[in-house]
């Protein structure tokens, strides 16, 4: 598989490799061979003659001349099986710090331009100040190749490298750089324990002969589904395009990669799979001939393949490190292959010189690179995945669909849109609905007879401090401090719908009058001295993970005395050690089905404005849910269907009597970060039945139903989940999940991922984030109003002198020591 990528390039590790490896640097002399430590490297092995393999060569070449570098390429010199390479202003700087001769010779050959085109139905938008580069890989290897000549690298091409082992019993380092099927990492699999995780789409390398003027992506829907087409010049195009904005580079024919990817069952339905290259070549130019202008393609040995996702346990093994492709690869859609194979020669050279030995030499390169890599990998994830299911996408409006491709993989936001091209994130804004000056998370949003005058929820955070199920002062200062911070909804933490039905002694309930009058304590303040600010209570029942700890005191673990016993759809623990729940009767479910009714009329008479049924993180309902937590052989278990029975008894319960005019949402796991538990498809299916008994909104979060899960944390991580609900169930949704800066919120929103965007931490660490959100992006309007109270607050106060006469001359000459 060819390593070239191609789309928005990346930023680079601040801080990195790049700046530390400068021109002139020389290593000390080389250490001898120890029996199990080694000092730097005197000789060295490098398998495979891409880019990272060999930009590692000639930087190790060129810190310490006297090394012997050899790098062994099974195939010619001038086999490549890309044809365009894209690299970000950070990696070019990095190869300036270290490099400026290579540097040089890749300016001399780099096509340059801003625009991206997205073209869909037949509308092209145009974003522009996005900084491209490209070369042809053909030339970048040709630039290394004379490089690693120059420097004495021993170049051996149609050369098999020898044995692993043999090769690092016989040399001081082994750089496996040999890409995604490398042979190295896999005769140590064992020890480097990669992962390859295969994907949905099928996708093929060409050309065209002509340079596109911009980077282009073009959709195409045909009978057989939904194809797409990615485009980028990496050759000077003909003369007569040369506006400001357009590809500017050397004088050489023009060219530019073509990628073009669909669906496997897309691309079998359309009979790709019965043609050869020729033939192949020949139909992507037919489908996508306007993007062409009728040209043809060209292929190079080309042909379609699905891409593999490489992640590997460890790095290096004795005196052997992977790189590059080898060690991980991430999507060619975010423009990342080459840079970061790039990047990591960058790291291990600065390594190798900084460390006295070449064990710790590689730890520091792993820990350096790990999780930069990780990082670009969950991107690049966000967006193949965002490819992969595109067909979801193609009904938005045109301007709307346009940014939600620009912002796919959640590195470029709508706040950097807006400083690349302000016009193209106005347009977007306009056609969303944002009044003039309104950024898209302070636009109203209507739910039943509820308005909430933005999109910002305070997400509902268990304090465990309550007693007796009572909320206190805390829980009033705590919540009414939220609400008076400019959230257009603040959620109760999981309040109880019955004692048995705690989490932990210090939870809130509902199932006392007493309990009712504290809450409309609370509701009361909110309405009165937050006005517009609506309040919401979520109504849940621990199941199997009551009778816990404090969170503090050990989350999850059972109380030390003092149990009370759980009920669980099915009688299995949460963890070892946890208390196994007794699975419920039918008489029971009838109990507890009339607990959440009762606990519903009293929220009700509290004076909620909105209320949330907890079907999720493994509570109650959300047992039931789950094929994990669910082993009944009754009509309450087996099929999703049944699993759905008791959790819509319920909802049906507690929406009889709750006020028609309040909104009902229901919180969901959407995964269960566990095999065999719940899939996307299966949180699909239970949001429609939530909507079609009368759900307004589904709350989609992940996780937290069984110990084992392994979740893949990350900014934003959750709100995948949101987005296929929202657009395949057709529910309005509410996205949660490490969503930290209002940059998320405006993106999300205005992409048409999520309705609202519910945050917990950045709540605590500050209870008036939406207001400052509001004054950080200088907006003042009803979806941000001020208290009162706090209006002499609304600007960030002056800190430091600021009257101090500027300098006014400076005078060049020879430094005067004292």
């Amino acid at each position: 598989m060819p390593s070239t990528r191609g789309s928005v390039p990346d930023p680079g590790a601040p801080g990195g490799a790049d700046q530390r490896l400068r021109s002139g640097a020389r290593a000390p002399a080389p250490h001898p061979h120890a029996p199990d430590d080694r000092g730097r490297p005197h000789r060295i092995a490098i398998v495979g003659g891409g880019p990272g393999g060999l930009y590692t060569a000639a930087l190790l070449k060129r810190l310490a001349p006297d090394r012997e570098v050899t790098v062994y390429e099974r195939n010619a010199p001038d086999d490549t099986f890309g044809f365009g390479v894209v690299l970000s202003d950070e990696t070019l700087g990095g190869i300036e710090h270290a490099d400026p001769a290579v540097h040089e010779a890749l300016k001399a050959h780099f096509v340059r331009w801003d625009d991206i085109d997205i073209v869909h139905r037949g509308i092209r938008h145009t974003s522009g100040g996005h900084r491209f580069a490209a070369l042809g890989r053909r030339r970048l290897l040709g630039i290394l190749h004379d490089r690693c000549r120059d420097l004495g690298v021993d170049l051996r091409f149609r050369t098999e490298a020898p044995p692993p082992d043999r090769l690092a019993r016989t040399h001081d380092l082994v750089v496996a750089a040999d890409g995604v099927h490398s042979a190295v990492r896999e005769a140590h699999r064992d020890v480097f324990r990669p992962h390859v995780t295969s994907h949905r789409c099928r996708y093929i390398w060409l050309a065209a002969d002509f340079a596109f003027d911009a980077f282009r992506f073009e959709i195409a829907e045909t009978e057989h589904g939904v194809m797409q087409l990615h485009g980028y010049p990496y050759s000077r195009p003909s003369p007569d395009q040369q506006p400001s904005t357009r590809p500017r580079g050397p004088q050489h024919e023009a060219a530019s990669t073509v990628i073009v990817e669909m669906r496997e069952e897309v691309w079998r339905a359309a009979g790709f799979d019965a043609l050869d290259e020729t033939e192949s070549t020949a139909r992507c130019a037919k489908i996508f001939a306007d993007a062409l202008g009728g040209r043809p393609l060209r292929s190079n040995n080309s042909a379609w393949t699905t891409f593999r996702t490489v992640v590997n346990a460890r790095w290096s093994h004795g005196n052997v490190v992977l790189l590059g492709d080898a060690a991980h690869t991430a999507h060619f859609s975010i423009g990342s292959g080459t840079k970061l194979a790039v990047e990591d020669a960058l790291a291990l050279a600065a390594c190798l010189e900084e460390r006295p030995t070449l064990r710790e030499a590689l730890g520091a390169y792993e820990e350096e690179r790990r999780p930069v890599v990780a990082s670009t990998q969950r991107a690049a994830r966000a967006s193949l995945e965002w490819f992969e299911d595109l067909g979801r996408y193609v009904g938005q409006p045109p301007r709307r669909f346009a940014f939600n491709l620009l912002t796919r993989s959640r590195r470029v936001t709508h706040g950097n849109l807006r400083l690349r091209d302000a016009g193209f994130t106005d347009s977007v804004e306009r056609e969303f609905g944002c009044p003039p000056g309104t950024p898209p998370m302070f636009t109203p949003l209507r739910l039943r007879g509820l308005t909430l005058r933005n999109r910002v929820v305070v997400s509902a955070m268990d304090m465990y401090s309550a007693d007796d199920g009572v909320p206190g002062d805390f829980h009033l200062v705590h919540l009414g401090a939220r609400a008076l911070g400019g959230a257009a909804l603040v959620m109760t933490e999981m309040v109880c719908v019955s004692a048995e039905g705690r989490i932990t002694p210090g939870c809130t309930g509902l199932y006392t009058g007493r309990q009712g009058g504290a809450w409309r304590r609370i509701t009361d303040f909110v309405h009165d001295s937050a006005p517009g600010t609506a309040i919401g209570v979520q109504l849940g029942h621990s199941g199997r993970k009551g009778s816990t700890r404090l969170m503090w005191e050990g989350m999850d673990e059972p109380l030390p005395d003092g149990n009370w016993p759980l009920v669980a759809p099915s009688p299995l623990p949460y963890r070892p050690g946890s208390q196994t729940p007794r699975e419920l009767t039918r008489a029971q479910l009838t109990d507890v089905r009339q607990q959440f009714r009762a606990a519903a009329e009293r929220a009700a008479h509290a004076g909620f404005d909105l209320l949330e049924l907890h079907c999720a993180h493994g509570y109650l309902l959300s047992g039931f849910l789950s094929p994990l937590t669910n082993h009944r052989t009754d009509a309450y278990g087996g099929s999703l269907e049944r699993r759905l029975r008791f959790p819509l008894e319920v909802f049906d319960a507690v929406r009889e009597v709750w006020p028609a005019e309040r909104p009902m949402t229901v919180r969901v796991s959407a995964t269960d970060w566990a095999e065999g538990g719940t899939s996307g498809e299966d949180a699909v299916r239970i949001a429609r039945a939530f909507a079609a008994h009368g759900a307004d909104a589904i709350d989609v979060s992940t996780g937290q139903v069984v110990a084992e899960e392994r979740p893949e944390f990350g900014r934003s991580y959750q709100t995948p989940y949101a987005d296929r609900i929202r657009h395949e169930a057709g529910v309005p949704v509410i996205a949660v999940g490490a969503i930290s800066s209002w940059d998320d919120v405006n993106s999300l929103i205005l992409a048409g991922r999520a309705d609202l965007c519910a945050l917990g931490r950045p709540h605590l660490y500050d209870p008036q984030w939406t207001l400052h959100a509001a004054a950080e992006q200088g907006y003042d309007g009803p979806g941000a109003p001020w208290p009162a109270p706090y209006r002499a607050g609304s600007r960030p106060p002056r800190t430091g002198r600021t009257d101090a006469p500027r300098p006014r001359l400076t005078l060049h000459g020879p430094r005067q020591d004292v």
